[in-house]
Protein backbone atom coordinates (compact mmCIF):
# COMPACT_ATOMS: atom_id res chain seq x y z
CA UNK A 1 0.00 0.00 0.00
CA UNK A 2 1.42 3.47 -0.89
CA UNK A 3 2.75 5.43 2.09
CA UNK A 4 0.17 8.23 1.82
CA UNK A 5 -2.81 6.11 0.67
CA UNK A 6 -6.05 7.75 1.79
CA UNK A 7 -9.63 6.56 2.04
CA UNK A 8 -11.27 9.15 -0.23
CA UNK A 9 -14.81 8.08 0.65
CA UNK A 10 -14.16 8.42 4.37
CA UNK A 11 -12.57 11.84 3.93
CA UNK A 12 -15.54 13.01 1.90
CA UNK A 13 -18.03 11.75 4.52
CA UNK A 14 -16.20 13.58 7.28
CA UNK A 15 -16.16 16.83 5.34
CA UNK A 16 -19.87 16.37 4.59
CA UNK A 17 -20.59 16.04 8.31
CA UNK A 18 -18.37 19.00 9.20
CA UNK A 19 -19.76 21.36 6.57
CA UNK A 20 -22.19 23.25 8.82
CA UNK A 21 -19.51 24.33 11.30
CA UNK A 22 -16.48 24.28 9.05
CA UNK A 23 -16.41 28.04 8.55
CA UNK A 24 -15.72 28.63 12.25
CA UNK A 25 -13.19 25.81 12.61
CA UNK A 26 -10.94 26.45 9.58
CA UNK A 27 -8.75 29.22 11.00
CA UNK A 28 -5.59 27.92 9.36
CA UNK A 29 -7.17 27.51 5.94
CA UNK A 30 -8.63 31.02 6.13
CA UNK A 31 -5.27 32.53 7.07
CA UNK A 32 -3.39 30.67 4.34
CA UNK A 33 -6.03 31.64 1.80
CA UNK A 34 -5.61 35.31 2.73
CA UNK A 35 -1.83 35.02 2.28
CA UNK A 36 -2.29 33.42 -1.11
CA UNK A 37 -4.59 36.23 -2.21
CA UNK A 38 -1.90 38.74 -1.23
CA UNK A 39 0.52 36.93 -3.54
CA UNK A 40 -1.82 37.54 -6.46
CA UNK A 41 -1.11 41.26 -6.06
CA UNK A 42 2.28 40.60 -7.67
CA UNK A 43 0.96 38.57 -10.60
CA UNK A 44 -0.18 40.19 -13.84
CA UNK A 45 -3.22 38.12 -14.70
CA UNK A 46 -6.63 38.86 -16.18
CA UNK A 47 -8.32 35.45 -16.22
CA UNK A 48 -11.59 34.82 -17.99
CA UNK A 49 -12.17 31.50 -16.23
CA UNK A 50 -11.03 30.58 -12.72
CA UNK A 51 -11.23 27.20 -10.98
CA UNK A 52 -11.08 26.94 -7.18
CA UNK A 53 -10.16 23.26 -6.81
CA UNK A 54 -11.11 21.94 -3.37
CA UNK A 55 -13.04 25.10 -2.55
CA UNK A 56 -14.82 23.97 0.61
CA UNK A 57 -17.62 26.46 1.35
CA UNK A 58 -16.49 28.74 -1.52
CA UNK A 59 -14.73 31.30 0.69
CA UNK A 60 -11.86 32.08 -1.68
CA UNK A 61 -13.99 31.44 -4.76
CA UNK A 62 -16.16 34.43 -3.79
CA UNK A 63 -13.08 36.56 -3.11
CA UNK A 64 -11.61 35.58 -6.48
CA UNK A 65 -14.89 36.56 -8.14
CA UNK A 66 -14.59 40.01 -6.58
CA UNK A 67 -10.95 40.34 -7.60
CA UNK A 68 -11.73 39.34 -11.19
CA UNK A 69 -15.28 40.64 -11.77
CA UNK A 70 -15.14 39.81 -15.46
CA UNK A 71 -14.20 36.17 -14.89
CA UNK A 72 -16.39 33.12 -14.58
CA UNK A 73 -15.39 31.46 -11.31
CA UNK A 74 -16.07 27.81 -10.50
CA UNK A 75 -15.99 26.38 -6.98
CA UNK A 76 -15.29 22.64 -7.10
CA UNK A 77 -15.29 20.28 -4.13
CA UNK A 78 -15.84 16.56 -3.53
CA UNK A 79 -18.18 17.24 -0.58
CA UNK A 80 -21.58 18.48 -1.75
CA UNK A 81 -22.50 19.74 1.72
CA UNK A 82 -19.45 22.02 1.70
CA UNK A 83 -20.56 23.65 -1.53
CA UNK A 84 -24.12 23.98 -0.26
CA UNK A 85 -22.91 25.61 2.97
CA UNK A 86 -21.27 28.34 0.91
CA UNK A 87 -24.25 29.07 -1.32
CA UNK A 88 -26.03 32.43 -0.69
CA UNK A 89 -29.72 32.20 0.15
CA UNK A 90 -31.06 35.09 -1.87
CA UNK A 91 -31.66 35.19 -5.62
CA UNK A 92 -29.59 38.27 -6.50
CA UNK A 93 -26.56 37.02 -4.59
CA UNK A 94 -26.97 33.57 -6.14
CA UNK A 95 -26.68 35.08 -9.60
CA UNK A 96 -23.42 36.75 -8.56
CA UNK A 97 -21.97 33.69 -6.81
CA UNK A 98 -19.44 31.24 -8.33
CA UNK A 99 -20.62 28.16 -10.19
CA UNK A 100 -20.63 25.20 -7.80
CA UNK A 101 -19.56 21.76 -9.03
CA UNK A 102 -19.27 18.60 -6.93
CA UNK A 103 -16.43 16.50 -8.33
CA UNK A 104 -13.14 14.75 -7.59
CA UNK A 105 -9.85 16.61 -8.07
CA UNK A 106 -8.48 13.52 -9.82
CA UNK A 107 -11.25 13.61 -12.45
CA UNK A 108 -12.13 17.21 -13.21
CA UNK A 109 -15.30 17.45 -15.35
CA UNK A 110 -13.77 20.23 -17.45
CA UNK A 111 -12.51 20.53 -20.98
CA UNK A 112 -8.80 20.67 -21.66
CA UNK A 113 -7.28 24.18 -21.75
CA UNK A 114 -10.50 25.73 -20.41
CA UNK A 115 -9.21 27.61 -17.34
CA UNK A 116 -6.86 30.58 -17.03
CA UNK A 117 -6.26 30.26 -13.27
CA UNK A 118 -6.41 27.12 -11.15
CA UNK A 119 -6.41 27.92 -7.44
CA UNK A 120 -6.21 25.28 -4.72
CA UNK A 121 -5.94 26.22 -1.05
CA UNK A 122 -5.08 23.45 1.41
CA UNK A 123 -6.71 20.67 -0.60
CA UNK A 124 -3.84 18.81 -2.24
CA UNK A 125 -2.87 16.91 0.93
CA UNK A 126 -6.32 15.27 0.85
CA UNK A 127 -5.51 13.67 -2.50
CA UNK A 128 -3.94 10.22 -2.44
CA UNK A 129 -1.96 10.92 -5.63
CA UNK A 130 -0.84 14.58 -5.81
CA UNK A 131 0.92 14.05 -9.14
CA UNK A 132 -2.33 12.84 -10.73
CA UNK A 133 -4.11 15.94 -9.41
CA UNK A 134 -1.37 18.22 -10.74
CA UNK A 135 -1.67 16.57 -14.14
CA UNK A 136 -5.40 17.27 -14.09
CA UNK A 137 -4.73 20.90 -13.20
CA UNK A 138 -2.26 21.12 -16.07
CA UNK A 139 -4.75 19.53 -18.46
CA UNK A 140 -7.56 22.02 -17.77
CA UNK A 141 -5.28 25.08 -17.77
CA UNK A 142 -5.04 27.13 -20.93
CA UNK A 143 -1.60 27.90 -22.37
CA UNK A 144 0.14 30.51 -20.19
CA UNK A 145 -2.41 29.84 -17.44
CA UNK A 146 -1.38 29.92 -13.78
CA UNK A 147 -1.60 27.28 -11.07
CA UNK A 148 -1.40 28.57 -7.48
CA UNK A 149 -1.75 26.22 -4.54
CA UNK A 150 -1.00 25.63 -0.88
CA UNK A 151 -0.75 22.36 1.01
CA UNK A 152 0.72 20.89 4.18
CA UNK A 153 4.32 19.69 4.54
CA UNK A 154 5.93 16.92 6.64
CA UNK A 155 6.51 19.05 9.77
CA UNK A 156 2.76 19.47 10.30
CA UNK A 157 1.14 18.31 13.56
CA UNK A 158 4.42 17.14 15.04
CA UNK A 159 2.92 17.42 18.53
CA UNK A 160 -0.04 15.20 17.67
CA UNK A 161 2.25 12.74 15.89
CA UNK A 162 4.45 12.49 18.99
CA UNK A 163 1.46 11.89 21.27
CA UNK A 164 -0.63 9.60 19.06
CA UNK A 165 2.05 7.77 17.10
CA UNK A 166 3.01 8.26 13.46
CA UNK A 167 0.53 5.67 12.22
CA UNK A 168 -2.45 7.77 13.29
CA UNK A 169 -1.52 11.03 11.57
CA UNK A 170 -1.43 11.74 7.84
CA UNK A 171 1.88 11.79 6.00
CA UNK A 172 2.46 14.97 4.03
CA UNK A 173 4.50 15.49 0.85
CA UNK A 174 7.82 17.31 0.98
CA UNK A 175 8.12 20.67 -0.82
CA UNK A 176 10.97 19.46 -3.03
CA UNK A 177 8.98 16.42 -4.13
CA UNK A 178 6.06 18.66 -5.05
CA UNK A 179 8.40 20.78 -7.16
CA UNK A 180 9.52 17.67 -9.01
CA UNK A 181 5.87 16.67 -9.51
CA UNK A 182 5.07 20.04 -11.09
CA UNK A 183 7.76 19.45 -13.68
CA UNK A 184 6.64 15.86 -14.22
CA UNK A 185 3.10 17.17 -14.78
CA UNK A 186 4.35 19.48 -17.53
CA UNK A 187 4.43 22.85 -15.77
CA UNK A 188 7.03 25.51 -16.51
CA UNK A 189 8.87 27.82 -14.11
CA UNK A 190 7.65 26.21 -10.86
CA UNK A 191 8.36 28.20 -7.71
CA UNK A 192 8.07 26.59 -4.27
CA UNK A 193 8.43 28.02 -0.78
CA UNK A 194 7.21 27.24 2.70
CA UNK A 195 6.64 28.72 6.12
CA UNK A 196 6.02 27.27 9.55
CA UNK A 197 2.97 28.52 11.42
CA UNK A 198 2.03 27.80 15.03
CA UNK A 199 -1.58 27.57 16.19
CA UNK A 200 -2.16 27.84 19.93
CA UNK A 201 -4.84 25.79 21.72
CA UNK A 202 -6.07 25.79 25.29
CA UNK A 203 -5.21 22.09 25.60
CA UNK A 204 -5.15 18.81 23.70
CA UNK A 205 -8.92 18.42 23.89
CA UNK A 206 -9.34 21.77 22.13
CA UNK A 207 -7.01 20.68 19.33
CA UNK A 208 -8.89 17.41 18.81
CA UNK A 209 -12.24 19.20 18.86
CA UNK A 210 -10.98 21.68 16.26
CA UNK A 211 -9.80 18.88 13.96
CA UNK A 212 -13.13 17.06 14.28
CA UNK A 213 -15.15 20.23 13.70
CA UNK A 214 -13.26 20.92 10.47
CA UNK A 215 -13.49 17.31 9.26
CA UNK A 216 -9.73 16.89 9.41
CA UNK A 217 -9.29 13.63 11.26
CA UNK A 218 -7.30 10.71 9.93
CA UNK A 219 -8.53 9.13 6.69
CA UNK A 220 -5.46 6.96 6.19
CA UNK A 221 -6.30 3.76 4.34
CA UNK A 222 -4.08 1.84 6.79
CA UNK A 223 -5.63 3.42 9.89
CA UNK A 224 -6.55 1.24 12.86
CA UNK A 225 -10.16 0.07 12.64
CA UNK A 226 -12.57 0.20 15.56
CA UNK A 227 -12.70 2.40 18.63
CA UNK A 228 -9.39 3.31 20.21
CA UNK A 229 -10.77 3.07 23.72
CA UNK A 230 -10.58 5.26 26.81
CA UNK A 231 -7.04 4.21 27.61
CA UNK A 232 -5.71 5.46 24.29
CA UNK A 233 -7.68 8.70 24.53
CA UNK A 234 -6.36 9.37 28.03
CA UNK A 235 -2.79 8.60 26.91
CA UNK A 236 -3.22 10.89 23.90
CA UNK A 237 -4.39 13.80 26.03
CA UNK A 238 -1.56 13.11 28.48
CA UNK A 239 1.00 13.17 25.69
CA UNK A 240 -0.35 16.48 24.42
CA UNK A 241 -0.47 17.93 27.94
CA UNK A 242 3.23 17.14 28.36
CA UNK A 243 3.94 19.45 25.40
CA UNK A 244 2.07 22.46 26.76
CA UNK A 245 4.00 25.70 27.31
CA UNK A 246 2.87 28.46 29.67
CA UNK A 247 -0.58 26.95 29.98
CA UNK A 248 -1.12 26.60 26.21
CA UNK A 249 -0.54 23.95 23.57
CA UNK A 250 1.44 25.20 20.54
CA UNK A 251 0.79 23.11 17.43
CA UNK A 252 3.04 23.33 14.37
CA UNK A 253 1.96 23.46 10.73
CA UNK A 254 4.32 23.47 7.76
CA UNK A 255 2.57 25.31 4.93
CA UNK A 256 3.92 24.76 1.43
CA UNK A 257 3.13 27.22 -1.37
CA UNK A 258 3.62 26.63 -5.06
CA UNK A 259 2.88 28.32 -8.33
CA UNK A 260 3.70 27.44 -11.92
CA UNK A 261 2.66 28.33 -15.43
CA UNK A 262 1.40 26.13 -18.21
CA UNK A 263 3.89 26.60 -21.01
CA UNK A 264 2.98 27.22 -24.61
CA UNK A 265 2.96 24.03 -26.63
CA UNK A 266 6.29 24.88 -28.23
CA UNK A 267 8.02 25.46 -24.89
CA UNK A 268 9.91 22.85 -22.89
CA UNK A 269 10.03 22.95 -19.06
CA UNK A 270 13.28 24.47 -17.84
CA UNK A 271 16.15 22.00 -17.74
CA UNK A 272 19.91 22.16 -17.64
CA UNK A 273 21.93 21.09 -20.65
CA UNK A 274 22.45 17.69 -19.02
CA UNK A 275 18.68 17.24 -18.70
CA UNK A 276 18.29 17.94 -15.00
CA UNK A 277 15.12 19.85 -14.12
CA UNK A 278 15.28 23.35 -12.61
CA UNK A 279 12.92 24.21 -9.75
CA UNK A 280 13.13 27.49 -7.84
CA UNK A 281 12.81 27.36 -4.06
CA UNK A 282 12.31 30.55 -2.09
CA UNK A 283 12.93 31.19 1.59
CA UNK A 284 10.32 33.03 3.62
CA UNK A 285 11.68 36.27 5.00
Amino acid sequence: MPERALDARLARRRFERAAAGYGKACRLESEVGARMLERLDYVKLAPRRVLDAGSGPQREARLLARRYPGARVMALDAAHAMLRAGQPRFGFLKRKSPDAVCADLLQLPLAASSQDLVWSNMALHWVADPLAALREFQRVLAAEGLLMFSTLGPDTLLELRAAAGGGRVHRFTDMHDLGDMLLAAGFAEPVMDMERLTMVYADGAALLADLRASGQTSARADRARGLAGRGFHAALLGGLAAQMRDGELPVSFEVVYGHAWKAMAREVPNRNEDGRAIVQFQRRR
